[in-house]
């Protein structure tokens, strides 16, 4: 017998499917694309999303063998709207969607962010469906009235696979759900107006399960009535097959978010109104998604001309530590950045240049700041953890393993799975259809990890006083960030 699970990412969507012994046999993978059709827009055909996701599954299905089930998880955040007949009303607006960056500018600047964070535990960002419900309930209210239900991308491919509208516990978390009572709050519908979109929203689940209806079943080539779970969605899914499934476990994935989480046993309602809050099964997930991540790597390459992230890895080790005094701000996403703080006219910089720097100091500088951002990230998720998983397409770079390593301060590991995210949603699979008792038993049988990247004292030294240098030289930087936003306004 076997499992598959799918993994929708925003440019990759992947299906893999596991052997009887929980190894992974097969894996197809599918890009989709982001069209951004409009400044700070941010979009994805949802029936494309939902063609690659059956093609992939097809793909591993003819490798597999009988089918347990199916689990899926997929990226979160955004706003999936669908009609009463289940299909699109329009393009799915994304979790890295700018577009209602000024509505949240506003929420901040009034404090309603941050009294929606002790009910709630999750900052406000322009990709949350808070902030793009606003936006088209002034731009495209007629979208507003033709969708009946509020998904997700994982909720959406849920509903094709199985007709039911729901979402799942971290997929509800953020931004309407009161995370003491785990069920939506009336308060923050009202305290953002939003008391009319209650409707659209959809029941939320735990672990849940239902069958693949025929259709679906025809698309993905299995048999109708075979189990599908929902799983949380990537970022938690893949903090748990990192094997982090336990209080003060932190993972980092280097993906298109840059998101440094750590599991607690409780949401942390009083603390610093930063993060978000995930609601797992048993426990909860402090999470900071920076909206800016390897995309910087790739921004990166196409400046320099180098073909792939190995090469600029390549590059930034003919660099010594500290770049020459070239300092990065990596803050390159049209919103703005959420995590480890929340100010939609943030934006990046490169201080210090002179006509002495070459590539490689630039190319070192990228990588040095986005590593800064995941330490800034870790310390302000206040845990003490004794190492960092990481994952995701970055983790594929030994160097940038060892700056983080020196960064941090952390011994850093990888899990052995090639794709974290879907093992997630295998172990979550499994407790839910009772293959297994737990979670957390299920990931100490099937999470393995590589040898660790240890951390050198001298580097972490030098890296522990840069650090502090970029702190001040953000705080100097962000003095500009409103006069920017002016100037962006007048181009």
């Amino acid at each position: 017998m076997a499992i598959i699970c799918v993994d929708a990412g925003t440019t990759v969507i992947k299906a893999v499917a596991y052997d009887a012994a929980g190894a992974e046999s097969a894996v197809a993978r599918r890009e989709t694309a982001v069209s951004r059709p409009a400044p700070g827009h941010a979009e994805q055909d949802m029936n494309a999303v939902w063609d690659a996701v059956a093609a992939t599954v097809r793909e591993v299905a003819t490798l597999a063998g009988p089918v347990d089930f199916v689990a899926v998880t997929a990226q979160g955040d955004g706003c999936w709207l669908v009609g009463p007949d289940g299909a699109p009303t329009g393009p799915a607006v994304l979790w890295n969607d700018a577009r209602a960056a000024a509505t949240v500018d506003a929420w901040t600047r009034e404090g309603l962010a941050a009294a929606a964070f002790r009910v709630n535990g999750s900052t406000a960002a322009s990709g949350l469906p808070h902030a793009i419900l606003t936006w088209l309930r002034e731009h495209d209210p007629d979208r507003l009235d033709r969708s009946a239900a509020l998904l997700t991308c994982g909720g959406w491919i849920f509903a094709r696979m199985t007709g039911e509208r729901v979402a799942d516990e971290s997929d509800a978390s953020a931004p309407f759900m009161d995370l003491g009572a785990r069920a939506y709050s009336p308060e923050l519908l009202t305290m953002f107006g939003l008391e009319w979109a209650e409707r659209l929203l959809p029941p939320v689940r735990s672990g849940h399960v239902a069958e693949l209806l025929p259709d679906a079943a025809e698309a993905l080539g299995l048999p109708a009535g075979t189990p599908v779970v929902m799983a949380p969605y990537d970022i938690a899914a893949t903090a748990l097959g990192a094997g982090a499934v336990t209080t003060g476990q932190a993972c980092g994935i280097l993906g298109t978010t840059l998101c440094t989480e750590v599991v607690v046993d409780s949401p942390g309602l009083d603390g610093e109104p930063v993060g978000i809050t995930i609601a797992l099964p048993g426990g909860y997930l402090r999470a900071f998604p920076t909206f800016a991540g390897t995309e910087v790597v790739q921004w990166t390459c196409r400046l320099l001309g180098l073909r792939d992230p190995a090469e600029l890895s390549e590059l930034a080790a003919r660099c010594a530590p500290g770049a020459g005094g070239l300092a990065f701000l990596p803050y390159l996403s049209p919103a703005g950045e959420r995590a480890p703080f929340s100010d939609p006219l943030a934006r990046g910089a490169m201080l210090g240049m002179s006509v002495e720097h070459g590539r490689e100091h630039v190319a070192r500088a990228v990588l040095e700041g986005l590593t800064m951002v995941i330490k800034d990230c870790l310390a302000a998720t206040g845990a003490a953890p004794t190492e960092l998983r990481v994952c995701g397409g970055g983790s594929a770079s030994a160097a940038w393993l060892r700056l983080i390593a020196d960064v941090t301060g952390l011994p850093v590991r990888r899990p052995a799975d090639a794709e974290v995210g879907a093992r997630g949603a295998y172990l979550v699979g499994l407790a839910a259809t009772g293959a297994a008792p737990s979670i957390a038993t299920a990931a100490a049988e099937h999470v393995r990890l590589r040898d660790a990247v240890a951390p050198d004292a001298a580097r972490q030294a030098f890296y522990a006083r840069l650090f502090d240098d970029f702190l001040t030289l953000r705080a100097t930087s962000a003095v500009s960030w409103p006069l920017l936003g002016e100037m962006r306004g007048r181009a």
